[in-house]
């Protein structure tokens, strides 16, 4: 027996050096563009969805969820925070979710698994308000929302993918835009002051004192995307 605890202690000393060394070397590839090996991916997709079922499981989603109102509101706020990574309605992929790993799920198609649709609710909810660590998938509460708007958010994401493109630009012009009572300048929509004059200023950026602003009229200016990703909110 004592022989026995030997040899696993000395196993186990050695499987740690083994580690430590391996992660001095650097031997592990944290690259975005190199993906996991498919166990190891595996084990993370399920200790990932264990944790979130735990603390998700006693979270009870608004009786009021599927209301045109909280619809409309949730639509504004998924247009500017959540759009360049989960896409809308004809948005074929973006520039940031391209270089995402794992890559952000596609929420305007329908979910393959078939949950229970209150835990599908409290599941997004929980995602939406605490994140996933190395995801790309912020923990939005930290920046000021609060669980009124996320399950605003959370009532426009379950209608998504029965939305057409129409549907989707109509729901996002009815609504308040990025207004979730969070950080003082994201109340009001992100309407500014200075807005007039920020995009003045970018018009004016690159152009020499001495070149006419009509040497530059009708030329394309900046940094284009994809429809679906957005810079502005």
């Amino acid at each position: 027996m004592n022989k026995t605890l030997t040899i696993v202690s000395a196993l186990a000393v050695t499987g740690l050096a083994a580690g430590a060394i391996a992660l001095y070397a650097g031997a592990i590839d944290v690259a975005a563009d190199k993906p996991h090996a498919p166990l190891t991916y595996r084990l993370l997709e399920f200790a990932r969805e264990r944790s979130i079922a735990v603390r998700a499981r006693d979270i009870e989603p608004p009786v009021d969820l599927a209301t045109p109102e909280r619809v409309r509101r949730g639509s504004g706020n998924y247009d500017a925070m959540c759009v360049g990574c989960h896409l809308s309605p004809g948005a074929e992929d973006s520039e940031i979710r391209k270089g995402l790993y794992p890559t952000p799920p596609r929420l305007a198609d329908k979910p393959a698994a078939a949950l229970d649709p209150q835990f599908a609710q409290a599941r997004r909810f929980w995602i939406i308000k605490h994140g996933i660590k190395a995801s790309g998938m912020p923990a939005w509460s930290k920046g000021g929302m609060e669980d009124e708007a996320i399950w605003d958010l959370v009532a426009f994401i379950q209608q998504l993918p029965g939305l057409t493109t129409a549907d989707y630009r109509a729901l996002v012009a009815s609504s308040e835009g990025h207004s979730h009572g969070g950080l003082d300048e994201h109340h009001e929509g992100h309407e500014h002051d200075d807005d007039d004059d920020h995009h003045e200023h970018s018009e004016q950026a690159g152009r020499h004192d001495d070149e006419p602003a009509s040497a530059h009229a009708g030329k394309k200016q900046g940094h284009t995307h994809p429809p679906g990703f957005k810079h502005q909110h």
